[in-house]
């Protein structure tokens, strides 16, 4: 069975002065001379959400399962820096190879998202689902933003992780299937999943991992889709008035959400897609555009930046960034590679093997079922 520990707490010891008072440009510099050092041995990975000085430094910026994709195809180096968050580290380390160690620089670098759903709560959920549906009828899938001993579980029992880019191949393969899908942990990617593919609300009954079930079997065998109450705190924020106002100051703009956006902003929105998607849309714009855009806003920026023949705004007007990415700094990325350096690595992610081969099932069989999506 998969192993049902909560989440070991991870603490991220202080910097020391060499690293917390350099300057920016100190550090850069440092920084530049780890990397030419370590280079043939090396490899960071830079996800799309983290800050720009950060990004200089990335040999592939990226989404999470692109990112872990290329540390494993890219054998020769045996040092995984992520740039990212927890999760991704882990889904870094549970495909690369055993000569192969991955770091994140930052162990605080978490994902609320993710967090909203552990190990010990799934289980205790399973269990509960299962006291009045036959196991068989229940497919469960994760989004790719969960932890790898979710990700585990879902494997060992027949299920799949799913992106925000192929959620409706993993759905529609999942009620092929079974009767049920229990997706974990973001109810707005799988509700906005689920009315895309013809349901309604109606189809769809919202777990609270907090509360108890318990009165709720007949409700809830009448549903198809159990959506887990997990959501990502910087999507969530995107509102219909945000829309409005973006459009009454740009008639003919044009808005853009991420799929992880509740349902009542996706459903007013022109385009609707994943983070790779939003940024194949914008650089496809012709110039002139004028494109509102509904996800996290350092990715938003560096889209302005690097297309500035367009106008690119939040459409969120506080700049609500992700805060455990941002957690990833100069600082920490320069004492990462210090200690690679010399010899004594630090904060690196490891997953258990048995965990590991079940998360990895589980990524497999996302790969099969869009594989053969594609084909079909």
């Amino acid at each position: 069975m998969t192993n049902v520990s909560s989440t070991p707490l991870r603490i991220q010891v202080p910097l020391s002065d060499h690293y917390s008072r350099a300057s920016d440009e100190e550090l850069k510099l440092r920084i530049q001379k780890s990397i030419d050092n370590l280079r043939d041995d090396l490899v960071i990975l830079g996800h799309h959400y983290q800050r720009d000085e950060i990004i200089e430094f990335a040999d592939l910026r990226g989404d999470s399962y692109k990112l872990a994709q290329f540390a494993a195809n890219n054998t020769q180096a045996s040092h995984v820096i992520f740039c990212g968050v927890h999760f991704m580290a882990e889904s870094a380390d549970v495909l690369t190879n055993e000569e192969q160690h991955v770091y994140l620089p930052d162990l605080n670098a978490g994902c609320s998202m993710a967090d909203m759903a552990t190990i010990l709560q799934v289980n205790d959920a399973w269990q509960s689902f299962c006291e009045f549906i036959d196991e068989d009828l229940i497919v469960p899938i994760t989004y790719m933003n969960s932890s790898a001993a979710i990700k585990a579980f879902v494997g060992e029992h027949g299920g799949a992780v799913c992106t925000s880019s192929n959620a409706q191949a993993i759905i529609e393969w999942g009620l092929a299937k079974g009767k049920y899908i229990l997706f974990i942990p973001d109810q707005h990617l799988g509700r906005n999943t689920a009315y895309q593919m013809g349901f309604t609300s109606e189809d769809c009954y919202l777990y609270d991992p907090r509360g108890s079930i318990a009165n709720d079997s007949q409700a809830i065998s009448s549903k198809t889709f159990w959506l887990w109450k997990g959501h990502c705190s910087v999507h969530q924020r995107f509102s219909p008035q945000h829309v409005a106002d973006f459009r009454e100051e740009h008639p003919n703009g044009i808005v853009v959400v991420h799929p992880e956006t509740r349902n009542e902003v996706v459903s007013i929105a022109d385009v609707v897609g994943s983070t790779e998607r939003i940024i194949d849309f914008v650089e496809s714009c012709p110039p002139g555009s004028e494109i509102g855009i509904a996800t996290e806003v350092h990715l938003v920026q560096r889209l302005a930046k690097e297309n500035s023949d367009k106008t690119i705004i939040s459409l969120d007007p506080l700049y609500c960034p992700c805060s455990t990415m941002f957690r990833i700094d100069l600082p920490h990325l320069s004492w990462c590679l210090d200690k690679i350096e010399d010899g004594e690595p630090v904060n690196e992610i490891s997953v258990d093997f048995e965990t590991r081969h079940w998360a990895r099932t589980s990524l497999q069989r996302m790969l099969d079922i869009t594989d053969l999506k594609t084909r079909d």
